[in-house]
């Protein structure tokens, strides 16, 4: 699986390394060789070449310094999501693929515009903090998907959210819902980091980076791994905030 992780340098503010250790940990577990290369600004590379693109999280100085080389960028990574790249986001990441975010200083930050969402920022400084869980359909698979959310953004104009909060903020404080996910892209801001409580949604985005070169596959594909620590941590969290898990 050859994955680029875009801006890693400065993109890295909530432990998202995290979540390419976790990849990484479950491919190999599995005999899938992990082939990581990082992409920084003014690096040369073809995103269209990668089964999996990943960027993380940072705050308003890292996310505007990076905003020139990001937009010069778009059409190849429009390329890479027409050729089937998997592209996964974590908070700043989710929202620079959208119109636009509002900075905390109000300055405001043009993103791709892939997608018709956009981010303004919290009224006075306010901002979503604390656990958080979501129920998710990911295709064919039905998951809670367990995080922690610490943005002042609020991400609106979302048309194919990720899944319906049941315990925490999501993607504005009354929106309800979190995330977005249309089958190319799936956009979050759960932190914690994500992947490592979430195994599913780790193995997830392994079958959909796979896909791109092995057209035919499907998620029961995986060779299933055995962690019983993945779901004791699981049970421990969703007791806390008094959710059952899917049996």
């Amino acid at each position: 699986m050859k994955v680029c992780w875009m801006y890693h340098d400065i993109m890295d503010l909530y432990g998202d390394k995290g979540n390419i250790m976790t990849l990484k940990k479950r491919c190999l577990d599995r005999g899938i060789g992990f082939d990581l290369h990082t992409c920084g600004i003014g690096q040369q590379d073809d995103l269209s070449t990668y089964d999996l693109i990943f960027l993380g999280g940072g705050a308003d100085k890292e996310q505007i310094s990076l905003i020139p080389d990001l937009l010069q960028r778009k059409e190849n990574i429009q390329k890479a999501m027409d050729e089937n790249t998997f592209i996964l986001l974590i908070c700043g990441g989710y929202q620079l693929f959208g119109q636009y975010y509002i900075a905390a200083n109000g300055e405001k930050i043009a993103g791709l515009g892939f997608y018709p969402y956009y981010t303004d920022t919290g009224k006075m400084g306010s901002r979503c903090i604390g656990n958080i869980v979501i129920d998710a359909q990911l295709d064919e698979i039905h998951t809670k998907i367990i995080g922690f959310e610490n943005h002042g953004g609020q991400t609106l104009g979302v048309t194919k959210p990720l899944g319906k909060v049941l315990s925490g903020y999501g993607n504005a404080f009354d929106a309800g819902f979190e995330g977005f996910y249309d089958g190319k892209v799936l956009g979050t801001y759960l932190h914690g980091p994500l992947l490592p409580k979430n195994p599913d949604v780790a193995d997830f985005v392994i079958y959909k980076a796979l896909k791109k070169r092995n057209p035919n596959m499907q998620f029961k594909d995986l060779t299933p791994l055995t962690n019983p620590y993945d779901q004791a941590a699981r049970e421990v969290l969703l007791t806390r905030m008094h959710i059952e898990e899917d049996k």
